[in-house]
């Protein structure tokens, strides 16, 4: 499938900041599964951009701006061509061991209501791959989608009390659940055509490593694994370590943020 993707982040701010140091996960990278074919990244003041990797092996790019400023915008938009793999992820930078994506965080500490709605979702399956396939499954049939932008710092607990959730919610549900169940799991930040068009923010779901197999994406947003449909951005224990934008600022005053994402599929060449 061919994705064509364009992301805008618009930040405004209520007092000239001094200066800005972002962090940016927005770029693709080859795998197997998935080659970029076009990319750009572009900044609508003077900037510096120094390219690198973060503890994950996500590709990243620190963005240095001296004001006085007031505002910018940092777009990304290309095409990702990407392949039939049944969830199976091949080809990733895999810098860390799967054991350490059993770790909680903050976000995703172990709950004793999810650790008990996976047990009960996964009863009666030992099937590795059927146990994650029956999960997800769960955790969709568990809430209505909300195509509202994410809650900052909501965490899985806290997600898991309500009867809506975003993409962002049900990836940190799923990925404390299967941790649960002493599941490696980690958080994908990325794209997909399945996410409401004109998203409030990138698309996030889960990969679980099985043995024998590796990593297999599954996303709780439709109850089945991430197909040809995702272009994968960043992994993490969380939303906030794979965040398409962090940093910090000098300066006084509030910060308004506008996200727009905006994915098309079609036929890839």
């Amino acid at each position: 499938m061919r994705l064509t993707i364009d992301h805008r982040t618009v930040y405004r701010f209520s007092e000239p900041q001094a200066r800005l140091t972002q962090l940016l996960r927005l770029s693709p990278e080859d795998t197997y599964d998935q080659s970029v074919t076009g990319w750009s990244l572009h900044v609508d003041c003077d900037a510096r951009m120094r390219e690198g990797r973060d503890g994950f092996g996500n590709k990243v790019t620190m963005l240095y701006v001296e004001g006085p400023i007031t505002g910018i915008e940092i777009a990304v938009s290309g095409e990702v061509l990407t392949n039939p793999s049944h969830g199976v992820v091949n080809g990733a930078a895999e810098p860390l061991p799967p054991p350490l994506f059993l770790r909680a965080t903050p976000l995703t500490e172990r709950d004793d209501a999810i650790a008990a709605f996976a047990n009960d979702a996964v009863a009666g399956e030992n099937d590795p791959v059927a146990r994650m396939h029956a999960l997800n499954g769960a955790v969709r049939k568990q809430f209505t989608l909300d195509e509202g932008r994410p809650v900052s710092g909501r965490t899985a607990a806290e997600a898991f009390g309500l009867k809506t959730a975003t993409s962002r919610d049900l990836a940190h549900i799923l990925a404390t659940a299967a941790r649960s169940l002493n599941v490696p799991a980690r958080y994908v930040s990325g794209y997909s055509t399945v996410d409401a068009d004109d998203a409030p923010a990138p698309h996030g779901w889960v990969e679980v490593h099985i043995d024998g197999l590796g990593w297999v994406a599954f996303d709780p947003w439709t109850g089945i694994c991430a197909d040809e449909a995702y272009a994968r951005i960043a992994v993490a224990l969380d939303a906030a370590g794979a965040a398409p934008v962090a940093g910090s600022r000098l300066g006084e005053g509030d910060e308004e943020m506008d996200v727009d994402v905006h994915v098309e599929g079609g036929e890839g060449q």
